[in-house]
């Protein structure tokens, strides 16, 4: 009896077969093998075609049967962690109307900020938990101001799962934790935002079926099963963001827990049991995938959109063809903490959440032409994405959040020790990191949805720790890096 995992990232689709008896993962594999394309029409602008993840779940599909040598047929439930904030539109014969526009798009931000001051700030915060932004809903009402031709036709718009669940079950659904990523969940009326229909000037009809997070979602179709090489009737049991999946993939459920992601952006996430906000909405607040009404789980958010995305910069720009990312992570830690006073800002792919929304690009700051080297670039890359992260963490410390331990997949960024002996050594937190990823997780969480687990501890009972970092006994220079950082930030604002 086996669980099938779909994590639909933005540089690779990806598919996890896991044993549902022994909790292992026995197949796992990813398409395309290069990054997946990502068009930029104009500055800002970040768009992706849904059909390709199709194409790269048939690859995935296929590559993870035939690794695992078993039939379709054992496989019982399916989970999807996707891409959080894309919006994807059809019309109503099931045809896409046009590409994603995805998460890291900075068009909507004017959208979210106009819909912020008509609705109000405090009426905002108070139900939505933040400000539109450049959330999926803000990006609706762009395509409806100027593409009205498109918008006139849409029967439904989707997140990524919700559209790739459709294709496989024929059903259109999302969830609370969806619609939170949309900016349309109303924490006090546990519904669709009625403030932010009125904005958009249109009826809840045009939003998928509201179901739970953990339930039968639909059921593979018999065309969908010959396409992707599947069996029919197997359901599709959970979705979730890949934040609060990646939460869910590390067993981060109840209040005062965090777990961090870096990949290509990156994220601290940590549970809450208060509904609470920062005024200034720079840092998430979104329902947590075992959020009710009666016993909420909020998942508040720092999110980093320049993160792994820096580092594959400085690997294709400067590292050359014949450096791995292992080669410079072990050049970088020649370079001393501090950089000798380089300071990177990693805010080069779109608005920054967490700067309210602005655009102010990566820049490099005190460069030293006689001693600094590659070596202090490939390090103040690394120190600049954790003290963009740390500076979100703060912000997150002053709503209440605890932040003592932190929880991460040994993957991407978390390979590099430089990157965990900072991280550690500013926040003062122990890092733990465990073997797991985004669509093990989702699988996990199928079983969860299947009623194949009866409770989150008998499904992550073997999640395997592989590590810990504690932080520096002496903080002293991490800590007065992480200060330079700061004020080459405010210099830049």
């Amino acid at each position: 009896m086996y669980l099938l995992g779909y994590d639909l990232g933005t540089s690779s689709v990806k598919a996890a077969l896991v044993d549902a008896q022994t909790g292992k993962c026995v197949a796992s594999d990813f398409f395309p093998k290069s990054e997946a394309p990502i068009k930029s029409l104009k500055p800002g602008w970040a768009e992706q075609n849904p059909s390709d993840w199709l194409s790269y779940l048939k690859e995935a599909t296929k590559a993870v049967i035939e690794q695992a040598g078993i039939s379709p047929s054992e496989i019982k439930a399916i989970g999807l962690s996707y891409q959080m904030h894309g919006l994807v539109a059809i019309d109503k014969d099931g045809n896409l109307l046009r590409d994603s526009i995805i998460w890291c798009d900075s068009r909507g931000v004017p959208y979210g900020e106009k819909a912020f001051n008509q609705i109000g700030k405090d009426k905002c915060l108070d139900r939505l938990l933040n400000s539109p932004g450049n959330f999926t809903a803000s990006k609706l009402m762009w395509v409806k101001e100027n593409e009205p031709h498109i918008f006139e036709k849409i029967y439904k718009v989707m997140l990524p799962a919700d559209y790739v669940a459709y294709k496989l079950t024929g059903e259109i659904c999302t969830n609370p934790e969806g619609l939170s990523e949309y900016m349309l969940w109303d924490f006090k009326a546990h519904d669709i935002s009625e403030d932010m229909l009125k904005l958009l000037g249109t009826d809840r009809s045009i939003f998928p079926e509201i179901k739970s997070t953990f339930c039968d979602q639909g059921k593979v179709t018999p065309e969908a099963a010959k396409e992707f090489g599947l069996a029919s009737g197997i359901p599709v049991t959970y979705r979730a963001g890949d934040q609060p999946n990646n939460a869910l993939s590390l067993n981060v459920f109840e209040p005062g827990e965090i777990a961090s992601t870096a990949g290509t952006s990156g994220v601290v996430y940590g549970i809450n049991e208060i509904i609470s906000y920062d005024n200034l909405s720079r840092v998430n607040n979104f329902a947590h995938v075992n959020h009710t009404k009666d016993n909420p789980r909020i998942g508040v958010m720092t999110c980093i959109s320049g993160t792994g995305i820096l580092n594959s910069w400085m690997k294709r720009n400067i590292a050359g063809e014949n450096m791995s990312y292992s080669d410079m992570n072990d050049l970088a830690a020649t370079a001393p903490v501090g950089c000798d006073g380089l300071s990177i800002l990693p805010f080069g792919n779109g608005a920054e959440r967490v700067l309210e929304n602005r655009q102010i690009g990566c820049s490099f700051n005190g460069i030293n032409f006689n001693i600094h080297t590659r070596a202090h670039l490939f390090r103040g890359a690394q120190e600049g994405i954790v003290f963009s992260l740390m500076y979100g963490m703060e912000i997150m410390q002053e709503i209440g959040m605890k932040i003592d331990k932190i929880h991460a997949g040994h993957a991407n960024m978390f390979l590099s020790p430089v990157f965990r002996e900072t991280l550690a050594s500013v926040s003062g937190a122990t890092i733990e990191l465990f073997d797991t990823d985004g669509a093990v997780g989702a699988a996990r969480g199928a079983g969860l949805g299947a009623g194949i687990y009866s409770s989150p501890a008998e499904a992550f009972a073997t999640l395997a720790k592989v590590g810990c970092t504690l932080p520096a006994g002496n903080r002293d220079p991490y800590l007065e890096a992480y200060n330079t950082w700061k004020e080459a930030l405010r210099r830049n604002l």
